[in-house]
């Protein structure tokens, strides 16, 4: 690694990993593991949240999506105010916000109030996520030195994830709230390291508060999302329903002609013509959304339907997050040889496969033969996630990171929100079901769809793949120089 001076902090400067920046990326990483740890708890403990709460399917989903509306609504301000006011003073306050939402998700005694403080968190996460991902992308060199860093930071929030999955079902066995209050004292020890190894930074010299501009696109996330997640039981033909996607679609054009006009806008719209970026967003929209339909569909079967204890299910996907986690070994050195392209488009494709594979389950399903072979295919899919990071962020100038991070964390959060929100629409369209039997026909169309999702998303990283290396081949003709004619 190169040395270049730098004010950002130590990291980028350094010419080996010294002590303190290992401690900062760590302290980075813990912030994301508890992301991946916090809806991995939930997930697990839905059935028990709705059998005390008294809350149907529906309001269930609730429990997730009210966490993505604070999330993917605010994701674009969060990742631009980290450039404007300084990442480290935006990520000290937002995880501040985040131990206390979820101190106050353990206590709270009302279906509503639990949904607020997920909400609550959401908007926490909205800061923390950017700004973490900026921080390491401002600190670490483009190349090897953030492809390391990188694979190491998404790894940690797969690594959450699957131990989410393990303590949640413990912790849910003793009682659902301590899947709420477990995160706290970790979130308050990530706050105290963090306030002491990440470094001061200044914010942008030159830029402003597009207020307006944020009013529109925050607005126009949270009724989009919004209308997605109620209209199932709204009616997707109902007034309400048309008339607030309408609401989204005028408050989305408010935007952009807003971006357009603003000196310093919230989002630099010419940023979207940077392909890796688009493409890494559809890719993490595929991914994310197909496996957050399949893992909910999962839950209320298993759980629900079967009899399933949260700790059986939890053991039962937790290769999954185990695969993951041992790709923090090697995912680095994957990128380096093969590129991120090949590396998305080919675990997407082995992702996709596992999620139709995994219609052979029946009303009693062995899990040898036909759950865990679909498992581990769906996580295979889950190796990419550190490249698609890699893929968003690079060629992206600094003072632009942040902007970028949240654009993928907005894809991450508000894409998958969509997708499952319909996927519920498909599951509960149908009449009651009593029986096993019942209730799986119900669910198939719903996992069908994850699937083709996934596929969609291989499909685009295929095609991207194709047209890079047919550029790649393409030479560099010379124009032939115009020929002078002789004056007659």
């Amino acid at each position: 690694m190169t040395s270049t001076p730098t004010t950002l902090g130590p990291a980028a400067s350094a010419t080996r990993w010294t002590p303190r920046v290992w401690a900062m990326l760590i302290t980075l990483c813990i912030v994301l593991f508890l992301d991946g740890l916090d809806v991995s708890m939930i997930g697990v403990a839905l059935p028990s949240i709705g059998a005390e709460l008294d809350l149907s399917t529906s309001s269930l989903q609730w429990l997730i999506s009210g966490y993505v509306l604070g999330y993917g609504g605010l994701l674009l301000l969060g990742g631009r105010t980290a450039d404007l006011l300084g990442r480290r003073r935006v990520f000290l306050i937002a995880l501040a916000v985040f131990a206390l939402a979820s101190l106050l998700g353990g206590l709270v005694t009302s279906g509503p109030l639990l949904i607020a403080t997920r909400f609550i968190k959401g908007l926490a996460a909205a800061f923390t996520a950017p700004t973490g991902l900026s921080i390491i992308t401002t600190n670490f060199p483009e190349g090897p030195a953030r492809n390391k860093a990188l694979s190491i930071y998404t790894v940690f929030g797969a690594g959450g994830y699957s131990f989410g999955l393990v303590f949640g079902g413990l912790m849910t066995g003793v009682g659902w709230r301590w899947t709420f209050l477990l995160p706290v004292p970790i979130a308050l020890a990530a706050l105290a390291a963090a306030y002491v190894l990440i470094p001061k930074d200044k914010p942008a010299e030159e830029g402003g508060h597009d207020i307006l501009g944020a009013v529109f696109s925050t607005g126009a996330m949270l009724l989009l999302v919004y209308t997605v997640v109620s209209a199932p039981e709204a009616g997707w033909s109902s007034a309400r329903t048309v008339a607030s996607f309408v609401g989204a679609a005028v408050l989305f054009a408010a935007f952009v002609a807003v971006e357009l006009r603003v000196p310093h806008p919230l989002i630099r719209l010419g940023i979207l013509r940077k392909v890796s970026l688009v493409r890494a967003s559809l890719a993490i929209v595929a991914m994310g959304g197909s496996y957050f339909s399949w893992q909910f569909i999962v839950t209320l079967y298993l759980q629900d339907t079967l009899q399933w204890s949260a700790l059986e299910l939890a053991l039962a996907l937790l290769p999954v997050g185990l695969m993951v986690t041992a790709s923090a070994f090697y995912s680095d050195r994957l990128v380096g040889r093969f590129g991120t392209g090949p590396i998305i488009a080919t675990t997407l494709t082995v992702m996709a496969i596992g999620y139709f594979a995994f219609l052979r389950i029946d009303t009693s399903p062995s899990y040898l033969a036909v759950i865990l072979p679909a498992v581990l295919m769906i996580g295979i899919g889950w190796i990419g996630f550190p490249a698609v990071n890699i893929q968003a962020t690079s060629g992206i100038e600094d003072h632009e990171q942040g902007l970028a991070a949240g654009v993928l964390q907005t894809s991450m959060q508000v894409g998958p929100a969509l997708v499952l929100a319909v996927t519920t629409a498909i599951i509960t369209s149908g009449a009651p079901v009593s029986t096993p039997a019942e209730a799986l026909d119900a669910f198939r169309p719903g996992l069908v769809f994850a699937g083709a999702v996934a596929a969609a998303g291989a499909l685009v990283a295929i095609v991207g793949l194709v047209l890079a290396r047919q550029d790649d081949a393409e030479p560099d003709i010379e124009p032939e120089p115009e020929l002078e004619l002789e004056a007659a």
